[in-house]
């Protein structure tokens, strides 16, 4: 999957260009021209990343910025902010308001790219060591905080559902026994009765939606996104 990247810039001319040099990458690029639009459009494209410059019509990049992060969905995107000012107070405003970056005007594509990829390795990283996974555009589970977000909205799952979604989840595609679910998720020496697993399944289906829990008949049950 291509990561999502929007551009927000009030200028015609620099998000043409950033948009062409981005897609020739590979990104999926989406742009918008304000600050109200960039909100809109960040809630409907949900953007792994977001290039953000700071001065522009209605209000500025770091209330952008403010408002997004103030969105559970929001709080871990990338916010890389564009801009031709290189004030210091500035900075220290775009950065304390929850920016990951600060990229300087006149933009250049080589370093813009390589900037932006940057960031992309350092989120994955953090994530594959913080045991959080992103599945798609809509759900998002955190082992750190045993949370699940689905569409930005907190879903509220007992442990063992937790868990269970998790493990499945860890490995998107591949087929879990149920003697595998058994000693991974309740433990070896855990005796439990043989509907455990599917009343568990059904309930977790009942908060994510049923088509993220496939039952391969026989043998077990795989995550799919």
């Amino acid at each position: 999957m291509s990561h999502k990247v929007l551009v927000v810039d009030d200028e015609p001319d620099i998000t043409e260009f950033i948009t062409y040099n981005l897609t020739k990458e590979g990104f999926d690029v989406d742009t918008a021209a304000d600050g109200a639009g960039a909100i809109e459009k960040a809630q409907s494209f949900q953007p792994d990343l977001i290039l953000l410059d700071i001065m522009m019509p209605q209000f500025d990049g770091v209330e952008v910025c403010r408002q997004l992060r103030a969105k559970p969905e929001f709080q871990k995107t990338i916010i890389a902010f564009l801009t031709a000012r290189d004030e210091e107070y500035t900075q220290v405003a775009a950065l304390d308001m929850g920016g990951d970056d600060f990229i300087t005007k006149p933009i250049r594509p080589k370093v813009l790219i390589s900037r932006i990829k940057a960031l992309l390795r350092r989120r994955e990283d953090h994530e594959a060591t913080t045991g959080l996974l992103r599945l798609g555009e809509d759900l998002v589970i955190d082992h750190a905080s045993y949370q699940v977000y689905l569409k930005g909205r907190k879903l509220d799952l007992p442990r063992k559902e937790f868990e269970l979604l998790y493990f499945l989840a860890s490995k998107p595609g591949k087929v879990f026994k149920r003697e595998e679910i058994y000693r991974q998720v309740w433990g070896p020496d855990v005796i439990v009765g043989n509907r455990t697993i599917d009343v568990h399944i059904r309930k977790i289906r009942e908060k994510i939606g049923q088509d993220y829990i496939k039952t391969v008949k026989g043998i077990g049950y795989r995550f799919d996104f």
